[in-house]
C-alpha cells in the first residue's frame, strides 16, 4: 500500500478521509454481509425512510418506487464503486467492461463539445474546475458511505442480527 504523510490523511476534512472512511464502510457491508443473495428481492428502502440511489450517471437523487432496486442491486454498486477507487482502470481494462471514471470523463466531453467550450479556456479555470469536482466528489463519496453503513444495518435486521449493529 502506498505511504501517505499522516499529516493529511488524519485531517477531517481531507479528501484521503473522506475516502477511506467510504472504503471502511463498504469493507464492513462486505464482510457483515456473508450470504449477498439474501438481499435479492428486499426493496431498498423501508416504508417510512427515503433513501437516496446513486444512477448510471453517478447523480445522487430520491429514488423513485416505481424504478428501485433491490439491496441486492445497490450491494453489487457499492463494491464495484470500491473496485474503481481500489484498483483504478487497470482492473477494468483487463475485465474488458468501462469503469465509472471512463465513463464520466467520456460524459464530461460530450457535453463541452455540445456547449462548445473552448479549449484554451480550459486551461485558464482549472482551479475552478478542480474544486467543483472535489466539492461533487465529497457530497457524492459521503452518500455512498452513509449507504453502505445503512445497507449493512437493513442487512443486519433483515438476518435478525439487530443485536450486532454499530
Amino acid at each position: 500500500m502506498m505511504q501517505i504523510n499522516n499529516d493529511f490523511s488524519n485531517h477531517k476534512h481531507s479528501l484521503l478521509n473522506v475516502m477511506n472512511r467510504f472504503i471502511a464502510a463498504a469493507n464492513n457491508m462486505d464482510e457483515t454481509i456473508m450470504v449477498p443473495n439474501l438481499l435479492r428481492d428486499v426493496p431498498l428502502e423501508e416504508q417510512d425512510s427515503p433513501v437516496l440511489v446513486v444512477d448510471n450517471n453517478n447523480s445522487i437523487e430520491p429514488s423513485d418506487p416505481g424504478k428501485q432496486k433491490d439491496m441486492y442491486e445497490h450491494y453489487l454498486l457499492l463494491k464495484s464503486i470500491k473496485n474503481d477507487m481500489e484498483w483504478g482502470l487497470l482492473k477494468r481494462e483487463m475485465s474488458g467492461g468501462p469503469s465509472f471514471l471512463e465513463m464520466a470523463v467520456k460524459q464530461e466531453e460530450e457535453q463541452s463539445k455540445a456547449v462548445g467550450v473552448v479549449p484554451c479556456n480550459e486551461t485558464l479555470d482549472l482551479e475552478s474546475q478542480f474544486h467543483y469536482h472535489l466539492r461533487g466528489l465529497f457530497g457524492v463519496l459521503s452518500k455512498l458511505t452513509l449507504q453502505a453503513d445503512h445497507l449493512t444495518n437493513r442487512y443486519k435486521r433483515e438476518i435478525g442480527g439487530a443485536n450486532f449493529m454499530r
